[in-house]
């Protein structure tokens, strides 16, 4: 698995790119553990960019406890994805299949965090209904 494409897949996958550390690392290791798929996307991914460093060429911003993809990093990371679908051969799809795809690259970082605000909702509705009850 290449760690600096890894960092950038995800932070995409947050709607405003930033993530604090906690669900990085959470991230990180879910797709870890995904599988061999991942690690030889990964791969195919940083070969397509080789020099990739996501902190000095300014692709990645250190913030308050995370990090935040910069434009320069999503451009990088569509300029990998670019080129890895025109080496690949592709099946013509319809543009509803390929927005499918967008939503379940990003399901992974959604699932962790909608689990991570669960326990919060529980203890939200927890004091409501003792709220309502007294």
């Amino acid at each position: 698995m290449n760690f600096q494409v890894t960092v950038l897949k995800i932070l995409v996958s947050y709607p405003d790119g930033f993530a604090v550390m906690d669900d990085l690392k959470r991230d990180m290791a879910l797709l870890a553990t995904s599988g061999r798929d991942w690690a030889d996307r990964t791969k195919r991914l940083a070969a397509r960019v080789p020099d990739l460093d996501i902190f000095t060429q300014g692709h990645v911003a250190r913030e308050h406890g995370g990090w935040r993809i910069t434009d320069q990093g999503r451009a990088v990371l569509e300029f990998m994805e670019e080129r890895s679908a025109v080496d690949q051969p592709v099946e013509a799809a319809p543009a509803e299949q390929s927005d499918t795809t967008i939503v379940a690259q990003r399901l992974p970082a959604e699932r962790v965090r909608r689990r991570r605000e669960r326990p919060e909702r529980r203890r939200q509705a927890a004091e409501r209904a003792r709220a309502a009850v007294s």
